[in-house]
Formats: structure tokens, C-alpha cells, sequence
């Protein structure tokens, strides 16, 4: 049953997504901006966060993991051609982090290799922080719940999906070997 809501979430935010950016797309403040979308830069994380990685994240949060290892994001720097993993366009899309202190420097980061929870969720040394004061295994009061939601990163178009899966946003090479 919780794997069926998550998948519901996750289709009802990338329909969510794609309305907001076809608007966006078609009004004439956006088409002015999107000239060059190549110069675009997302959001700073909040400056005071840390990433973490994904095993920090799976501690508490493993039915979670279990879903998001079997999907392609999981996979993304791993799927990247060796000649493409030191190239910052590439790796600025199919790691976390990338271009941030603590975020995604090589392919030794193992814990921010892929889109993993941070890429969409932001850096969290925050989150981690507030939880791990928190009750194990039993239900938390509203108050409890709030700090937690608050202290993740808030997901928006720009700083989430938008941000790799624009329509210029991939670079076209030629076909290549893995």
C-alpha cells in the first residue's frame, strides 16, 4: 500500500511538473528567459546544509531506498561512459551535489554518485539533525512531523526535475560505447 501511494505521489508531482512548465514555456515572460536556458542556475541549497548521502538517508528511510535503487536514477553516474564522469555538464545532472563543498566531487563519493534523495530533497545534514532527536518507531505528534517536514529542503520546478529534464538540457553527442 505505501509503495502504491509513493508511486501515486511521484506521477501526481511529474504531471504537477510538466503542467507548470508548459505553462511556464508558453508565456511570453518565460520565452524571453528560456533564450538561453544553457546559463540557467538552480538554486543555491541553503547555505548552512551539508549533503549527507544516501546512506545516511536509507538508515531511516529504507523502504524508500529500496524503491528509489531499482529505479534508472539510482543508476545515473553509474550508466555515464568513463570519458563522461569527469565532464562537469554531465555530472552536474547524474550526480548530487555536484559544484557544492560537500556535495559530489568523484566517482569515490559513492553516496552522492546518481540522482539520490538530495538531488531532489537538498542537502541533509538538517534533516538528519531534527530526526535523529526524534522517537524511534513510534508515531510522532504533529509538532514532530512539522519539524521533520521543515527541515528538508522545499521542492520546487527550479530546483528539482526542471533543472536536468529541460528541453535543452541534455547535450547531444554522438552515439557511444559504455
Amino acid at each position: 500500500m505505501k509503495r502504491a501511494i509513493l508511486i501515486l505521489g511521484f506521477f501526481n508531482c511529474v504531471a504537477w511538473l510538466a503542467t507548470t512548465t508548459l505553462k511556464l514555456e508558453a508565456s511570453p515572460e518565460s520565452t524571453a528567459a528560456s533564450a538561453d536556458e544553457s546559463t540557467e542556475q538552480e538554486p543555491a541549497p541553503p547555505a548552512d546544509q551539508t549533503y549527507v548521502g544516501v546512506k545516511k538517508c536509507s538508515a531511516c528511510h529504507f523502504n524508500q531506498f529500496l524503491i528509489w535503487r531499482k529505479d534508472t536514477h539510482s543508476k545515473a553516474f553509474d550508466n555515464l561512459p568513463a570519458k563522461y564522469k569527469s565532464d562537469e555538464s554531465c555530472v552536474k545532472c547524474h550526480t548530487t551535489g555536484f559544484g557544492h563543498e560537500t556535495g559530489f566531487k568523484t566517482a569515490a563519493d559513492k553516496d552522492l554518485a546518481g540522482i539520490t534523495c538530495e538531488s531532489c530533497h537538498g542537502p541533509g545534514s538538517a534533516h538528519a539533525e531534527v530526526c535523529a532527536s526524534l522517537p524511534k518507531g513510534g508515531k510522532l505528534t504533529a509538532e514532530q512531523e512539522k519539524a521533520a517536514r521543515d527541515s528538508i529542503w522545499r521542492m520546487l520546478p527550479k530546483n528539482v526535475c526542471v533543472t536536468c529534464h529541460k528541453s535543452k538540457g541534455h547535450v547531444a553527442h554522438p552515439a557511444y560505447d559504455k
